[in-house]
C-alpha cells in the first residue's frame, strides 16, 4: 500500500485551487490519495464529489509516493467502503483559515479522509502537507537519542 501526495498543477480553476492549499498550507502538496495494493486509488475528490476510489496513473512528475506497512491495508479500504459516497467537505478546508470552523462527520476532504482510514487521531487537523510529514516520519528512522534500551537501536515506529 502507497499514499500518493499530489504536487502538480491542474489546468483552469482546479489549478488555482492546486496552488492555494500549497500556498496557504506552506507545502508541496494540495492532493493526497491512498493507494492499495490493486492499484484502486481511494480518496474524497471535489471533482468526484467526495469520497470515492478510482484507478489513476500516478505520473511521478505530479505525485510523491511513500510507502505504508501492508498491515494497515485491509482497514483503510474497509474505512473507505463505508464511507464511500460521502460528500466532500468544502466547509472543513476553511477551517485551515478560520480554525473555529466545526468539523462534520458526514463530509470529507482528502487529507482528513486518509487519516481517517489510516486510524490516526482527529483527522480534520491534518492538510496533505502535514499528512505527507507525518507519514514520512513513520517511515524513517527515529531521531538519534531515541534508542530502545530493550533492543538495543531505534524503535520501528510502524509497529
Amino acid at each position: 500500500m502507497k499514499i500518493a501526495f499530489y504536487k502538480g498543477t491542474r489546468p483552469g480553476l482546479p489549478g488555482i485551487y492546486n496552488r492555494l492549499v500549497r500556498w496557504w498550507t506552506s507545502s508541496a502538496y494540495s492532493h493526497v490519495e491512498l493507494v492499495a495494493a490493486t492499484g484502486r486509488a481511494w480518496s474524497s475528490s471535489a471533482e468526484d464529489g467526495g469520497v470515492r476510489s478510482k484507478l489513476i496513473h500516478f505520473d511521478p512528475k505530479k505525485w510523491d509516493l511513500v510507502d505504508l506497512p501492508s498491515h494497515l491495508e485491509q482497514a483503510a479500504v474497509a474505512w473507505f467502503t463505508a464511507h464511500r459516497g460521502e460528500k466532500y467537505d468544502w466547509l472543513g478546508n476553511l477551517q485551515f483559515i478560520v480554525a473555529a470552523v466545526p468539523d462534520s462527520k458526514k463530509r470529507w476532504f482528502c487529507s482528513e479522509a486518509v487519516a481517517a482510514a489510516l486510524g490516526i487521531p482527529d483527522p480534520w487537523r491534518y492538510d496533505p502537507g502535514t499528512l505527507a510529514s507525518a507519514l514520512t516520519l513513520l517511515n524513517k528512522p527515529a531521531p538519534a537519542g531515541f534508542l530502545r534500551p530493550d533492543i538495543g537501536h531505534h524503535a520501528d515506529l510502524l509497529h
